[in-house]
């Protein structure tokens, strides 16, 4: 029982990704006139990748999705406050990232924002640091690679992580070594605090996925596209 409690935890967490990979932030409006669409990066795994893609949209459909509906019964400031703790939590990987790209500034922010909302802000359940004009710095060792002339390399749907591409991919592989969790942790409980994050963050989405099946001739290629178009801007910024 434990073990198949682990793998359902394995599989939320990495499914979750796709949903968040969708989000409103980066959702694009296509041209319906354009003649024909020119991929943002090479995808020579279409194939396999759209594969991943399908089981993914099930998984989300199925399972994912539902869990995360139920955790509406929860109201919502205390969902906004849980998603605050874990990244308050994620403190460590935005700093150690921010310091690599010599953003000197955003790294004390970082950690300013740590100590004001570890203690002020009661472990991290509210965020007085952005009230008080401290905002996040959202930076990944993807991010890292890229501010230093690594290119996307192809594009990777990961099972069940969503979207990604090869230079991602490996960055995704540097920030769990980066992250304190990852060495204070067992295996287990870290799977299990992900899971608990991912879903509490679909929980506060307000269905962006569902539209993007809902309105999308081909889904795949909107995410592959948004994604790309959205990580390209994060590295620029």
């Amino acid at each position: 029982m434990k073990k198949i409690l682990l793998l359902l935890a394995l599989l939320t967490l990495l499914s979750v990704g796709a949903v968040c990979a969708a989000d409103d932030e980066f959702i694009l409006e296509e041209d319906p006139f354009a003649e024909e669409e020119v991929a943002p990066i090479a995808d020579p795994l279409e194939s396999v990748n759209r594969g991943i893609f399908w089981v993914n949209d099930k998984l989300y459909v199925f399972l994912f999705k539902p869990v995360a509906r139920g955790l509406r019964v929860v109201p919502e400031p205390i969902r906004i406050s849980t998603s605050n703790v874990f990244s308050n939590l994620g403190t460590p990987v935005r700093a150690v990232n921010n310091l690599l790209q010599l953003k000197i500034v955003d790294t004390l922010g970082e950690i300013t924002r740590f100590i004001v909302n570890s203690t002020i802000g009661i472990a991290g359940l509210f965020d007085p640091a952005a009230a008080m004009g401290v905002p996040k710095k959202e930076e990944d060792f993807g991010q890292t690679l890229g501010h230093y002339g690594i290119g996307q390399g192809f594009y990777l749907v990961l099972p069940v992580l969503g979207p990604s591409s090869l230079r991602d991919g490996v960055g995704r592989v540097g920030d769990y070594f980066a992250d304190p969790l990852t060495y204070l942790l067992s295996q287990e409980e870290l799977l299990a605090l992900r899971t608990a994050e991912k879903e509490t963050e679909l929980s506060l989405d307000k269905d962006t996925y569902d539209k993007i099946r809902k309105h999308e001739l081909d889904p795949y290629l909107f995410v592959r596209n948004a994604y790309i178009q959205l990580r390209a801007a994060e590295v620029e910024k």
